[in-house]
């Protein structure tokens, strides 16, 4: 066995206190990064789009409206839904490619010829107040489906009102 002398236990006892003494000393962290770079303006934001091309059917339904609604059993347009399709005739007006199909739509009471020929006199109200507007009749289509197509299949006045309908539906000319 080997035997420390008291001064060499000594000089090692003080060289390890001298060792944890410097490892319990935090040195301080030398920036090696470069300096921020000045502050520069933010570019300006890209301009907000809507994402729907013009003329397009979907520029239609969104921003002009495809659909007026009619009391029950009749087939006059209302005043609440002329400014609808005046601004159907604007945009047809813009856009003279665009061949459209206004469709006839009925509710579930009545029977399937009663609400056949009533989805008919829709369709053709919506059609001349576009043509009183200066739409050329021979743009515009008529269909009716009566009440065979319902968007909404509840029995219910609710849902009755939202089934009496003339639908302008785009099919041709209209960009993509």
């Amino acid at each position: 066995m080997i035997r420390f002398s008291h001064a060499m236990k000594f000089a090692c006892l003080s060289a390890v206190l001298v060792l944890a003494a410097a490892c319990t000393h935090k040195q301080e962290a030398v920036n090696t990064a470069p300096p921020p770079a000045a502050p520069t303006e933010a570019p300006p934001p890209a301009p907000v789009t809507s994402g729907i091309l013009p003329g397009s059917a979907e520029d239609f339904r969104t921003n002009v409206g495809d659909t007026v609604h009619f009391a029950f059993d009749q087939y006059n347009v209302e005043a609440a839904d002329q400014a609808l399709l005046t601004r159907q005739a604007q945009w047809l007006s813009r856009y003279p490619a665009v061949r459209v199909t206004i469709e006839g739509h009925a509710d579930e009471r009545g029977t399937r010829e009663y609400n056949l020929a009533l989805g008919a006199r829709r369709a053709n109200a919506v059609k001349e107040y576009l043509v009183s507007q200066g739409v050329s009749a021979g743009r515009i289509d008529t269909i009716s489906y009566g009440k065979e197509r319902p968007i909404c299949t509840e029995s219910n006045e609710s849902c009755w009102a939202q089934n009496r309908r003339g639908v302008t539906t785009i099919t041709a000319g209209a960009n993509s």
